[in-house]
């Protein structure tokens, strides 16, 4: 192994987001870019030398050499060790789950959640802290202001590293060690859920279908839905991860699931659907001729908690996103406990999971997770589900009727402009803000502004100020919009609306979102002037 310290330059744009730095596989192809962001991770953590850290990603195109860099970098910079997912490849919550199970410094994870992937297509990376979870924005900082100012990094050349062979090698003086992705992660959901139950609901004839979207958690629905839990086979559909994702969108929606969504729909439907994502940690939710928004989703999980092992004693409180409707906030109501609102972006949750102040946590955004891990998870949410059926011997459908019967319905919908230049968006959101103040009483497609104002988050665990979270319009009677604009995207912006009104009457729970949202949707175009600023005639994606 020979060490060489390759002189380079500061490169623009290098500022993580919520979910770490996402940019197009060329762009970190190209020359020092990944090297570059690699070297500011080190900085910005106070270095890698003694430290064993967790390295894997979902396996998109040049997951496998981005793994080869990282490896000749932290070699280079005096790490003790690395743990690496065979073949480069880890889920998420695999990784998290990993980092706090091996008790390491932290982990790098590859990848651009539910965006496409290819040559042509996306890429990320961002850096987990040793709790398992996403790095603080105090981290982020520090990443990003060490990305301006880089003149060298440290690499380290030899021979690659054989990703396939499990065990122990070394790279130099570091020790690599090649892990069984699945194994560990496979272990603590039998802990977590009664898979006798599960088991035994499945062998009776219960029919499901897993879209695991040609992207990782296919290793992980295999071998926990068909092994050991007795799915039949080809219950797993799309399983075999894939660099470009089959070609697909790996987003668990009902538009790039729509497959799915036809055949739950059909008249052959499983009794219970779901799909995850490209990294694993999102999840969607649907039995047969019906789709579980993932607000009503995590409002049904929060209200059967006790029905699943882990959360047999109950919940000590449980949090969501701003823009994720209130469902859960009624469901807390209900049993008591605390509901914390927080910004988009899970690792705002880490200090409530830390501090036990909530242990179930989701976003609209179809990422919902406990404190068993610091990130979103896809499958576990899959599991829960699975679980209820099988204590409650009711259908998807049977649930859902149940829960807006006893707690209202909150309509929800999000409408998503995609690849909107970010020009036009900016200025969409600086009008609107320069408005807030003069919209409470205001009366837009017959809906009277009671409320306006833009999001900030107070952390009640350490006391950290999160602001410009979104801006919010509240009307009388309890409906509201949301605006923001989305940091995952790659090129323009992504202007998310989030629309919303709670129906607390149990007769009137039932129906289409969008017909039951229509002056909603009216007054957020009239608010915003949504055509007028982005020239769109409607919104990309309906979820």
């Amino acid at each position: 192994m020979e060490l060489i310290t390759v002189s380079t330059r500061a490169i623009e744009g290098q500022k993580p987001g919520t979910s770490g730095l996402r940019k197009k596989t060329k762009v970190f192809m190209g020359a020092h870019y990944l090297e570059n962001f690699v070297a500011a991770i080190w900085a910005g953590i106070g270095g890698v030398a003694g430290k064993t850290l967790v390295v894997g990603g979902d396996g998109r195109y040049f997951n496998d050499r981005a793994v080869q860099v990282i490896i000749r970098m932290a070699a280079a910079e005096g790490a003790a060790k690395l743990i690496v997912g065979q073949n480069g490849l880890l889920s998420t919550p695999a990784a998290s789950n990993l980092i706090r199970k091996r008790a390491t410094n932290g982990g790098i994870i590859l990848s651009a959640s539910h965006n496409p992937g290819g040559p042509d297509e996306d890429f990320g990376i961002k850096f987990n802290m040793p709790n398992g979870g996403p790095a603080p924005e105090e981290v982020t900082n520090r990443i990003f202001q060490a990305t301006k100012t880089l003149s060298e990094y440290r690499i380290a050349e030899g021979q690659d590293i054989d990703l396939s062979a499990l065990g122990e090698t070394t790279f130099g003086e570091m020790a690599v060690e090649i892990v069984d992705p699945v194994t560990d992660y496979a272990a603590m959901m039998e802990e977590l859920f009664d898979f006798e139950a599960i088991g035994g609901l499945l062998a009776g004839g219960f029919r499901i279908a897993f879209d695991a979207m040609h992207a990782v958690t296919g290793l992980y629905a295999h071998e926990i839905l068909e092994n050991r839990l007795g799915a039949a086979p080809g219950s797993v559909l799309n399983g075999t991860p894939s660099p470009d994702f089959g070609g697909g969108h790996p987003d668990p929606n009902p538009i790039w699931a729509k497959p799915l969504v036809d055949l739950v729909m059909g008249p052959d439907a499983p009794d219970f659907a779901a799909a995850s994502d490209g990294d694993g940690d999102r999840n969607m939710i649907l039995g047969r001729g019906v789709y579980v928004t993932p607000s009503d989703s995590l409002a049904v999980l929060a209200a059967n908690a006790p029905l699943v092992p882990m959360f047999r004693e109950g919940l000590s409180g449980v949090a969501r996103s701003m823009p994720t409707s209130g469902a859960l906030d009624v469901v807390a109501k209900e049993l008591g406990i605390p509901c914390f609102e927080t910004p988009t972006g899970w690792k705002f949750f880490g200090n409530l999971l830390d501090a036990g102040l909530a242990q179930l946590c989701g976003e609209e955004s179809a990422g919902t997770s406990g404190d068993h891990v610091r990130e979103k998870d896809g499958l576990w949410a899959v599991l829960f589900w699975l679980n209820i059926l099988a204590v409650s011997r009711m259908s998807v459908a049977e649930i859902m009727s149940a829960h807006w019967k006893k707690h209202g319905r909150n309509f929800y919908t999000r409408h998503d402009y995609e690849g909107v230049e970010t020009e036009k968006a900016e200025a969409l959101m600086e009008s609107l803000r320069a408005r807030l103040g003069t919209l409470p009483g205001k009366t837009h497609a017959g809906l009277t502004v009671a409320a306006a104002d833009e999001f900030a988050y107070d952390d009640p665990v350490d006391g950290s100020k999160a602001t410009a979270q979104g801006l919010r319009v509240a009307f009388e009677g309890g409906s509201r919009v949301v605006f923001r604009l989305s940091g995952t995207g790659t090129v323009g912006a992504t202007l998310r609306v989030y629309l919303e009104a709670y129906e607390p009457d149990p007769a009137k729970t039932d129906g289409d979102p969008e017909t039951a949202l229509a002056a909603v949707i009216a007054a957020a175009e009239e608010i915003a002037g949504i055509k007028a600023h982005t020239g769109r005639e409607g919104p990309d994606v309906r979820t």
